[in-house]
């Protein structure tokens, strides 16, 4: 399973929200660059990115952060928050460097769009599909729809995308692992056939462990991106790539 850090940015900062709330915010640093070079140091093969104030803005805005951490960080990075145009994902694909964009918003208010923007880019846009008591949230959490996030799922998941990127909302930044109803989430979703990455809650060791056990019998769930747990120190990223390759513990323990 792949360990994937989460860097959010926020007028130019490493901040983490409380579920998504911007006014829950902790600043974690004032050199993004500077922290993706601490997470490639010590293992990480790939970044996730978040755009705080492009999610909220509706267009990239963090650009020249992201641009440092790209030329810094010498890995994989992808990115969320204020991808909802063509231009914007060329701009971060093919300017910036990203190796793939996550489109969460048009992908429930534009499915033509995102179905061609599938094909144009394949293997190099993710769905976002945040979500709030199992129903999808856009623009930048601060809308909750009525569409089962299982049901946006499905209707992509056949397309040419790279992932599936799931996060429970009310596990974000809270410190409170990986619920059973998540992964039960997750793991219907992975049976769809798109590769599924976690998102949201993983705390501690043990939360990376259930999510491997979980991929035993579910082996599209290829993924789990960690935050707070990391700034924090109740896990660090050492310990979760180990969790996430270690075999996986029996049921009985």
């Amino acid at each position: 399973m792949e360990i994937i850090p989460a860097i959010d940015l926020r007028g130019g900062k490493c901040v983490r929200l409380k579920q998504g709330d911007y006014a829950r915010e902790t600043v974690f640093g004032d050199d993004p660059a500077e922290m993706a070079l601490r997470w490639t140091r010590e293992g990480a093969a790939r970044l996730h990115l978040v755009d705080l104030d492009g999610a909220k803005a509706g267009r990239p805005v963090n650009v020249d952060a992201i641009r440092a951490i790209v030329r810094a960080a010498g890995v994989l990075c992808q990115l969320g928050g204020g991808l909802r145009d063509e231009a914007a994902m060329r701009l971060m694909l093919e300017d910036v460097g990203i190796d793939r964009v996550i489109v969460g918003t048009q992908a429930l208010k534009a499915p033509e769009w995102f179905r061609e923007m599938a094909e144009k880019f394949p293997r190099r846009l993710v769905l976002g599909i945040d979500a709030c008591n199992s129903m999808v949230a856009t623009e930048g959490w601060l809308d909750v729809s009525h569409t089962p996030a299982l049901d946006l799922a499905r209707g992509y998941a056949r397309l040419p995308i790279a992932a599936i990127i799931y996060t429970n909302i009310a596990n974000d930044g809270m410190m409170s692992g990986v619920d059973p109803g998540t992964i039960d989430d997750l793991c219907q979703m992975s049976d769809l056939g798109a590769p599924v990455i976690a998102s949201g809650g993983v705390t501690t060791a043990a939360d990376v462990v259930n999510l491997v056990r979980a991929a035993q019998s579910h082996p599209n769930l290829t993924g789990a991106i960690v935050g707070r747990a990391l700034y924090e120190g109740t896990l660090t990223l050492a310990d979760a790539l180990a969790a996430a390759q270690s075999p996986p513990l029996s049921k009985g323990g």
